[in-house]
């Protein structure tokens, strides 16, 4: 059993000239490089790409190392977004307050909610930019990403509850989480290496994000033994073992699996993120 070649994946993706790519995983199978290179990909295309990321360790811009036209890179940085969130309430709420009130609530807004509520904020406007351009969307490596979705949810039900007592009958409204579910909209790319625990781990997280009626769009191996074609001897056991999670992916857990051969050195830079678009 095989996959198809990653620069397949960038020309389906360009099929449409907008979306949010969310590229998932847990860390250290190459999300930053999956994401990365998705993106030069859509943009050699002429599709317009924000490249943004949840990972405070952003390491976006380390694996880019240059900037590219038609490519803007931005991050979501909790401490920025909290303050930035923080100064909007105070410049709301601060006039009509006297000094103790004032200082009462920036008091409140130091609490932990006011980061979550802050991020989630952000994350909203970075979900509602792929309505007129592509945004892909590197997550950070921890439960992070699901934090957000799961903020998405809370926020889809207030919504709904607040409409519906408003109006006394359900309301049209597109929320973060329905942008989420909706597939023509949001693709999500879950990155595993061809090893039976970090499938075994995709594969988990594959099944809350159905949980969250949210179907994954693609499966991206990477460092494939296999799709480098090699012929070393001391590589076969490697390779019967990538077949059979080559095997376990297409027999049960998605039907759109794509492969990135191994490389001796990570892809770091323009020109090595764009080789990996023609292996």
């Amino acid at each position: 059993m095989t996959a198809k070649k990653f620069s397949f994946l960038v020309e389906d993706l360009s099929k449409q000239d907008h979306g949010l790519i969310m590229v998932m995983g847990k860390g250290g199978v190459g999300k930053t490089t999956i994401a990365a290179a998705l993106a030069l990909g859509l943009v050699d295309k002429g599709r317009t790409v924000n490249l943004s990321t949840t990972d405070p360790a952003a390491h976006v811009a380390e694996t880019l190392r240059e900037q590219v036209h038609g490519l803007q890179v931005s991050r979501i940085d909790p401490k920025v977004e909290t303050q930035k969130y923080i100064d909007k309430i105070m410049a709301a709420k601060g006039p009509s307050l006297n000094e103790d009130e004032k200082a009462l609530l920036l008091e409140d807004l130091q609490s932990p909610c006011t980061e979550e509520v802050a991020v989630f904020h952000a994350f909203s406007h970075i979900v509602a930019q792929a309505r007129s351009g592509f945004v892909v969307l590197d997550t950070a490596p921890t439960g992070h990403s699901l934090l957000l979705m799961d903020a998405a949810g809370a926020y889809h039900r207030q919504m709904m509850s607040t409409f519906e007592k408003q109006t006394g009958s359900s309301v049209n409204v597109v929320t973060p989480l329905m942008r989420l579910q909706d597939p023509d909209y949001t693709k999500i790319i879950l990155v595993a290496l061809p090893e039976g625990t970090p499938v075994s781990q995709a594969s988990a997280l594959q099944d809350d994000l159905r949980r969250a009626n949210i179907e994954p769009y693609a499966w991206v191996l990477n460092r494939s033994v296999l799709a480098a074609k090699t012929k070393d001897p001391l590589l076969v056991a490697r390779l019967q073992g990538e077949v059979k999670q080559m095997q376990r992916i297409n027999d049960g857990l998605s039907n759109n699996l794509f492969a990135i051969p191994f490389q001796a050195e990570p892809p770091i830079g323009v020109h090595a993120l764009h080789d990996l678009l023609i292996k």
